[in-house]
């Protein structure tokens, strides 16, 4: 393991250790290049397609508690996954800023990234792509994170066959 990586695991919760280096190991073993730095917050750590140099997903320090922070560009495939999350992670969803280049394309800076409009509970949502999705680490988060990015990556791979 890189030495960045061992560093930035001891700034881990203890009960989520196993589950960081889990999600470490799929990702980087399905094509996925992990670049760390460390910010005023603690650690980012992301996980960036090979392929495509398109972020999947991050790992974020916050006051809180550590976050990852998913990227899901193809969640059309796959939003009604979005209706099994723990009601927790969706009222987080739900809350988050809504996407200004979405609702009008000259509300926010032209180099910002759309973010997604997607289904949950049966409304339509149009959400920040920074803020949408990053569920907490948590014992009831962590099998539904898990499930997102591999919903994820398969998306992906069927939209490259």
């Amino acid at each position: 393991m890189d030495e960045k990586f061992i560093t930035f695991m001891e700034t881990v919760d203890e009960r989520f250790r196993s589950f960081v280096c889990q999600t470490n190991e799929y990702l980087t073993e399905n094509s996925c290049k992990c670049d760390i730095k460390l910010q005023k917050s603690g650690y980012v750590v992301s996980y960036v397609l090979n392929d495509s140099k398109r972020t999947l997903a991050t790992f974020v320090s916050r006051k809180t508690g550590m976050k990852l922070r998913i990227y899901p560009e193809h969640i059309q495939e796959y939003q009604n996954f979005l209706d099994t999350l723990p009601e927790k992670v969706k009222k987080e969803i739900k809350k988050a800023s809504v996407c200004k280049r979405l609702v009008n394309a000259n509300d926010c800076n032209p180099k910002c990234v759309m973010g997604y409009t997607f289904a949950l509970d049966g409304e339509q949502y149009q959400k920040c792509r920074y803020m949408a999705f990053q569920p907490a680490l948590s014992e009831e988060n962590n099998p539904y994170i898990k499930q997102f990015l591999e919903k994820e990556l398969q998306a992906g791979i069927s939209q490259t066959n």
